[in-house]
């Protein structure tokens, strides 16, 4: 479950919202050095110097084309500006629309998150059910274990929510 929570938060972190932040395009993949794929973060220091700006400078110049490209093919719908040695991409601010579209889609990510915990909940009954047959585990042990799994699940499913209340309060906050 701190799998599920982990991984939602970082998926989360790529959700635009309006501000630059360097995790936008940290982990964009891009085909440097005779194609072998590398992350934006691992190429270049990537800096957010305003609220609307990321600033990418590539240590090794040679790869500015490539990191456009890659920025280019992302799904993040932005479009880089090459200067010198260095990409620079302003981040538009977002209308009202497209905040409550965003919004949609943090609230489909949370519930595949709340889906995935389900999921795992699942398998531990299974596990718990097997432990029936084992001796020396009573009725009470098993309810016992059950009662625990359930109380998990609710703390992780609140921490979920909890996720979705801040991630909506910043892309509606202007």
């Amino acid at each position: 479950m701190d799998g599920v929570v982990e991984l939602l938060g970082e998926d989360l972190l790529n959700v635009q919202t309006g501000r630059a932040r360097p995790s936008l395009v940290e982990s964009i993949k891009v085909e440097a050095y005779t194609g072998s794929l590398m992350e934006v973060k691992e190429l270049a220091s990537i800096t957010a110097p305003d609220p609307q700006t990321i600033l990418i400078k590539p240590w090794d110049p040679s790869v500015v084309k490539e990191i456009e490209k890659a920025i280019l093919k992302s799904d993040l719908q932005i479009k880089p500006v090459v200067t010198d040695d260095q990409v620079r991409i302003t981040i538009p601010t977002l209308t009202e629309e497209r905040r409550l579209e965003l919004v949609k889609v943090v609230k489909q990510k949370i519930e595949s998150g709340k889906a995935m915990i389900r999921q795992v909940r699942t398998e531990m009954k299974k596990d718990i059910d097997n432990l029936k047959e084992d001796d020396g585990v009573s009725e009470d042990d098993i309810h016992a274990m059950y009662d625990r799994l359930q109380k998990q699940v609710d703390e992780y499913n609140k921490r979920l929510d909890e996720m979705d209340e801040a991630k909506e309060k910043e892309l509606l906050s202007l």
